[in-house]
């Protein structure tokens, strides 16, 4: 990659990681989002679409509120994308996906390492807290915002070297890199099958709501 390139994806990726939860939460976060700017940066929009929709399957139940924990599908998907662009046909798929979720699962370890971090903190000044100190208030937001913006620059990094790697590995059959796509977007899709069938538990409405997208999607893939 050409340094410029790098640079492009390390701000990406840090703005798509501080979305998630820290600053704004205005979506780019979401695979299908964070995938495709990634592509287009490396100059390969539709190739960081593909991962970015795959990915997308994964996150789809995934809820950032509270403490939950959740693997960063969004880091995930930049990573895919540096992955699977330029690697060769459909292997790009399933490599991509594959490095886009370590990449995510190592975001779920990270999350917890910040919150960790910042509850300390939090803990450590506790009787200006509790006294409505201002300065204290600022300074605690913005040092939390500032390690979260560290772990989504490491964690960038991280996947970028991932992906650097597996731009070597190349497929010994066409019906290596197929299988592997074909398990990828499998998994994929199972996963998000699962999260619509927790959604929908409880009621009827969901339950019909959710059979009528299976319904028309498999319409829509059949017709096209």
């Amino acid at each position: 990659m050409e340094p410029n390139t790098v640079i492009g994806l390390l701000l990406w990726g840090t703005w798509v990681g501080l979305d998630l939860a820290s600053i704004a939460q205005v979506m780019i976060n979401r695979p299908l989002v964070a995938g495709t700017i990634a592509g287009a940066i490396l100059g390969d929009a539709q190739t960081g679409l593909m991962v970015g929709v795959v990915l997308e399957l994964f996150a789809l139940d995934v809820l950032p509120f509270g403490a939950a924990r959740y693997p960063d599908y969004g880091l995930g998907a930049v990573a895919a994308a540096a992955a699977a662009v330029g690697a060769p046909g459909l292997f790009g798929l399933g490599l991509g996906v594959v490095v886009g979720l370590v990449v995510a699962y190592a975001g779920e370890i990270g999350i917890q390492l910040v919150r960790g971090r910042t509850s300390a903190d939090v803990r450590r000044h506790r009787t200006d807290l509790e006294a409505g100190d201002r300065s204290t208030i600022y300074r605690l937001h913005l040092r939390g915002i500032g390690r979260d913006a560290l772990r989504a620059t490491v964690l960038t990094a991280l996947g970028l070297g991932l992906a650097g790697i597996a731009r070597f590995a190349h497929p010994t059959t066409v019906r290596t890199a197929v299988a592997l796509s074909a398990v990828a977007t499998g998994v994929g899709l199972g996963t998000a099958l699962l999260g619509g069938v927790r959604m929908a538990r409880g009621s009827r409405a969901s339950w019909t709501w959710l059979a009528t997208g299976i319904v028309a999607g498999t319409i829509w893939v059949v017709v096209r």
